[in-house]
């Protein structure tokens, strides 16, 4: 075996967070390549993990096999991806017949459970993109295959791999501000963004588990690596108040609606060339409407979101979701015992940009590997002390730099020791989804929910 694909098999145990894998856990000869399989089409899975792993990393793997609902799509995506391997509408058929190391899981949040189960129990290793899954029934029953199997889980975070989330790491782990008392944490989606999810199988409860749980499971995740501790308790509100039944115009979809000229949200799907060759050129087989109305009926997530959240060391976190914000961007302030943190990104009026709304979210998205050359902020405000401002050099495209971070971590130096443990196992990925879990529970019942009480992973007061 070469060194490259020892490295790779190394990778997948850091990023499990467990022990690294033996050698004997993947069948490779001296000449083969990691076999993978991916699972659910759409564009995660196509591009992400699908096209960039092929034109970055095809010296050391190769996909051996596709599988989607949706036989259409599927030969587009084989295209799209520059895969040289078969097709399969029937997941375990393809398990089966390809024995692949490696199966990325890229479909409905809902639908995880279903192939990482299944994958764990038919002997591969897995790794799913966020979230977990959307339940804690469902989350109980990872979490319980993966202790039945010899095999690993990987959940892929990426947001923890950008250079500003790691420059507020390293801030807080230095205990710059002294020890950390408590965190707001506010997180605004625009009307391009935000109106997206409600377009899609997320603004269905039974599909994504709410914002709560498909969005902000990136917030969350950040906010237990920051703290480093985990949550103990939430207790949330929540409702709907813009989208869904609330429109005073709604129609089938944008390409066949009444309300074209008046309706601010109008988005013509067939003039974006990407989304029409991967989902409306295919919808005619599994019926998945992309350019879904925004003001449907059958909407029942929340837009508006509130939480508190407290973690096993006592730091309490006040975090809010905002879906139809006039600009996209976050802010984040870190009280402590000595000091203040405060770090934003993307605030119009805090820095000079030439991106508009529209295509921020189509930058952060795109894997093409460019740089902006431009900065934004952390001010750092000590007690009795002038504030101090730290300039991060920033990037646009792959979620802030942290997708193509996150790859080169698993495939090209995974021994190299990482200061920040930016690497992400299955009990970072249950932690992110518990709050979004419990804050959902929460606004059902009006009760603080208990995250211990969850699943059988009791917080800790420190991240492992």
């Amino acid at each position: 075996m070469n060194t490259t694909r020892r490295k790779f098999i190394n990778s997948i145990g850091m990023l499990a967070a467990s022990s690294a894998f033996p050698i004997s856990t993947f069948a490779f000869s001296k000449t083969s390549k990691l076999k993978v399989a991916l699972v659910g089409t759409g564009i995660r899975g196509t591009t992400f993990w699908g096209k960039r792993l092929v034109d970055e990393y095809g010296e050391i793997l190769e996909f051996v096999g596709l599988s989607d609902i949706n036989s259409s799509r599927l030969k587009y995506a084989k295209n799209f991806i520059g895969a040289n391997c078969p097709l399969f509408t029937n997941f375990e058929e393809m398990v089966k017949m390809t024995k692949p190391d490696l199966i990325i899981v890229t479909t409905k949040d809902s639908t995880h459970h279903q192939f990482i189960i299944k994958g764990l129990e038919m002997g591969c290793d897995v790794l799913t993109e966020k979230p977990l899954t959307t339940d804690e029934t469902k989350c109980q029953a990872i979490i319980d295959a993966e202790k039945k199997s010899d095999k690993k889980l990987i959940v892929g975070f990426n947001y923890r791999w950008s250079p500003y989330a790691t420059k507020i790491k390293e801030l807080l782990a230095n205990k710059t501000i002294g020890d950390l008392v408590s965190v707001d944490f506010h997180w605004y989606l625009n009307t391009y963004h935000g109106a997206s999810y409600f377009r899609r199988w997320h603004g269905e409860m039974e599909s994504s588990g709410s914002l709560w749980v498909h969005k902000s499971t990136h917030h969350f995740d950040l906010l237990n690596w920051w703290i480093n501790s985990e949550p103990n308790q939430v207790f949330a509100y929540g409702d709907l108040e813009y989208y869904g039944k609330n429109g005073t115009q709604r129609g089938p979809n944008c390409r066949s609606c009444n309300h074209k000229d008046t309706c601010e949200f109008y988005w013509d799907i067939t003039k974006d060339a990407s989304s029409k060759k991967l989902y409306t050129d295919h919808e005619h087989e599994d019926g998945y409407i992309r350019d879904n109305c925004l003001f449907r009926e059958n909407i029942d997530i929340y837009d508006k979101m509130s939480a508190q959240v407290k973690y096993a060391d006592n730091t309490v976190l006040n975090y809010s979701l905002t879906t139809y914000s006039p600009f996209e961007g976050w802010r984040v302030a870190f009280n402590g015992t000595k000091g203040r943190i405060e770090a934003s990104q993307d605030i119009p009026y805090h820095s000079i940009t030439s991106v508009d709304e529209a295509e921020k979210h189509v930058l952060e998205m795109a894997q093409n590997n460019k740089e902006e050359l431009n900065h934004e902020s952390i001010i750092v405000h000590k007690l009795w002390e002038k504030h101090e401002v730290i300039n991060i050099p920033m990037e646009k495209s792959g979620h802030g730099g942290g997708d193509k971070r996150l790859h080169d971590k698993i495939f090209v130096n995974p021994e190299t020791t990482d200061p920040y443990g930016r690497t992400a196992g299955v009990r970072d990925g249950a932690m992110s989804i518990l709050i979004g879990i419990g804050a959902r529970i929460s606004i059902e019942s009006g009760k603080a929910i208990n995250i211990g009480e969850l699943t059988d992973l009791k917080p800790k007061k420190e991240r492992s």
